[in-house]
Order: structure tokens, then sequence, then C-alpha cells
């Protein structure tokens, strides 16, 4: 008796086994149907950012090491200058080419708000039909004039200032909803010594960073621009403190504190930026030299930039003006058409990173986003950011005022 009951249960341990087995095939057969029928779309989104991170990477090599392989396309010929200038179109036509595919993703999901439709299963799905679209929109540029490789150069500019508003918005909106969070009723009390030792760091970090850039970057009362870019940061830094406390506001340490170490990062990028041989930016010049550090720097900087592509892509939300509060079972989880156009307007600044924000800017290997341009960029990028915010804070005091104004001017009549 006992050793059939040990039997019957090593059979049921076996068939529980061999079940659990089944069940876990079925679930990875589930996962993958949905993936390969279109099913999944926050998947999607990673196969989407692996294609621009692929797209990327052909415009670095494009720039870096296709000056012989540019230089056989008799089209290329008109172009003005030497390989730099070779380097650059092929980073332009990578560019034009990814830029496009997005579009007609943008232009085939946009508006498109519920699942198990064809659009929903064009945008998480048929992804051999898409390889081979984006493989082909990136060899026709290669073939296209140099007269208008230059005009989509002038013009992804202004694409590329669109997506760095497009990311400022979000981090800005990012930031107010974590201090809205915190200062709930509901974590108010429970989140109150974290805002206060998140705000503290912040704070610290800002003015440890702004002392380090005046050690690294002005070395000599001559330097005069940099000292210009650390204090006028600094400045903005207590502008933004000084605003967030005023007792009509009240919106806390948190907010400007985030805001300072956003702006304190953005000058850094800015002063890193200016070319090396700068008197007044040894860190650049000791970065001159092709070394590991450089190669280390490039591809942090690189993956970065697409990080940054993705979070704002599927952060569609802080650019709706009417919010539902409550959600469908069948409603997209993100925006397709803002995803795909972030995405769009991102292949137009990574262009611009690669070229140093000028189409006829020698670039040396291993290196992104260098040259005064760039530097100028980043730096209005900063003061762009406080103006933005620092309107975000005293809107709603503008817009109450009106409301006010116009309350009484309709009792009065």
């Amino acid at each position: 008796m006992t050793s059939a009951r040990v039997g019957d249960l090593e059979s049921n341990s076996a068939r529980c086994g061999s079940s659990g087995n089944v069940v876990r095939l079925k679930e990875e057969e589930t996962w993958c149907s949905q993936f390969r029928n279109g099913s999944n779309p926050w998947m999607a989104r990673y196969v989407y950012g692996l294609m621009f991170l692929v797209a990327n990477l052909l415009a670095w090599v494009a720039r870096d090491y296709g000056h012989g392989a540019l230089t056989e396309i008799n089209r290329l010929k008109g172009c003005r200058g030497t390989r730099y200038c070779l380097g650059t179109e092929g980073v332009l036509r990578v560019s034009l080419g990814c830029f496009t595919f997005y579009m007609i993703m943008f232009l085939s999901t946009v508006r498109n708000s519920k699942l198990h439709n064809p659009r929903d299963s064009w945008h998480s799905g048929w992804w051999s039909a898409k390889l081979v679209l984006l493989i082909g929109l990136v060899i026709i540029p290669f073939f296209i004039p140099a007269p208008f490789i230059r005009l989509y150069g002038e013009i992804a500019h202004f694409g590329a200032g669109v997506f760095l508003l497009i990311q400022l918005i979000s981090i800005i909106s990012f930031i107010t909803w974590l201090n809205d969070c915190c200062h709930s009723d509901k974590n108010s009390e429970r989140c109150r010594i974290h805002v206060m030792l998140l705000a503290t760091v912040a704070y610290v970090v800002c003015i440890v960073g702004i002392i380090m850039m005046y050690i690294w970057y002005s070395p000599d009362p001559s330097c005069l621009l940099n000292i210009f870019f650390i204090t006028w940061t600094l400045v903005l830094l207590q502008l933004m403190t000084s605003l967030s406390l005023h007792p009509k506001i009240n919106a806390g340490f948190l907010t400007p504190g985030l805001m300072g170490l956003y702006i304190v990062f953005i000058c850094w990028c800015a002063i890193r930026s200016e070319p090396a041989g700068e008197r007044c930016n040894r860190k650049a010049e000791a970065s001159e030299r092709t070394d590991w550090l450089t190669i280390i720097s490039f591809v942090v900087a690189l993956l970065a930039m697409v990080i940054a592509t993705f979070s704002t892509g599927i952060d569609s939300q802080c650019f709706q003006f009417r919010k539902k509060e409550i959600r469908a079972d069948d409603d997209v989880p993100y925006g397709y058409g803002f995803f795909h156009f972030v995405f769009a307007t991102g292949a137009m600044y990574f262009a611009m990173l690669l070229i140093g924000w000028n189409t006829h800017h020698p670039m040396k290997k291993w290196t992104i986003d260098v040259g005064w341009t760039s530097t100028w960029v980043r730096i209005v990028n900063e003061w762009v950011a406080v103006c933005v915010y620092l309107w975000m804070l005293v809107a709603p005091l503008v817009w109450k005022s009106k409301q006010q104004r116009q309350q009484q001017q309709h009792d009065a009549t």
C-alpha cells in the first residue's frame, strides 16, 4: 500500500511538472505569438528603439569610416569641401532615410486610439515588411543629389529644435508630476523626509557642479564667456528657487532643485562642446586624443540620446490638454503617432549631434556634439528651459487673475 501511494504521488508530481512545463510553453508561445502577430505594443516600442539605435550607428559609420565608399558615388561629387563634407552628407543621408521611415509610421498611426484594429497591428507587427522598408529608405538617399541633402540639413536644424522642445516639456512635466505626487494628501506625510533629502542632494550636486565648472573651464580670468555661462546658470538657479518659494506659488524646494540639476547638466554639456584647442577648455584639449575614455564617452552619449528619444516618445500624456480619467480596456497604452513623431524629429537631432549642428563643420572621429554652434544651441536650450519652467509656475496665477477680472467685469455689467 505504501509503495502504491508513493508511486501515485510520483506520478502526480510528474504530471504536475509536465503540466507546469506545458503552461510555461503556452505562455512563451503566447508571448512570441503576440510579438509575431502584432498584438504587443509594449514590446514594439523596444523594437523601434533598437532600429533607431542601428540607424544612429550607421550614421556614425558613414561619418567616420564611410569616406572611401562615399567618394565612389558620382552624385556626391557636388559636395562642397573635402572628405569631412562627404562624412557630413553621409550622416544626413542616413538621417533622411530614418526620418522618412518614422514619418511614414507617424502618418499611418496618428490618431489611432484603439487596440485590435489594422493600424494597431501595423504599429505592433509586420516587422519583416518594416525592416525591408527601413533598409530601402536608408539606401535611397545615397542616390539623391547633394543640393537636396544640403536642403534637408537646413530643415533638420528646425526638426532637431522641435525635438529639444518636446524633450524639455516632457522633463519639466515629469518634475512637476513628481512634486505633485509627493505633496499630495495621500503621500505628503510619508514622503516629507524623502522630498527634503532629494531636494538637499539636488542643491548640493548643483553647487558642486558649478564649482567644478569654474575650476575646469575658467582657469583664467580672461575666460569671460565660460565665466558668463556658469555665473548665469547660478543666477537662473537662484531665480527659480526664489520664484518657487514665493508665497503665492509655494512650489517648494524639490522642483527648482531638480530643474537646477537639469540646467547645470546642460551648461556642462555646452561648455564641453567647445572645440578642442580653446585655452579655457582644458578638458577638451585632454580629450583631443582618441583613447578608451573618448570612445566610452562617445558610446555613452550615443546611448543616452537614444534612451532620451525613447523615453520622450512614450510620454504623450503631458501633451494632452484633456486627459481621460477612465481608460477603456481597448485604449492604446501610449500615443502611436506621437511616439513615431518624436523618433522622426530624433532622427534629425542625432544628425545635428554627429555633425555639430553645422553642415560644413569638420568632426573628428569618436566625437559628438562638438563646435561653437553646438555650444550655443545648448545654452539657448538651457535658457528656454528656465523660461518654460518659470511660465509653468506663474501661468496658474495669471490665468486665475484673468478669470477674476472677467468675473468682475461680468458682475459690473
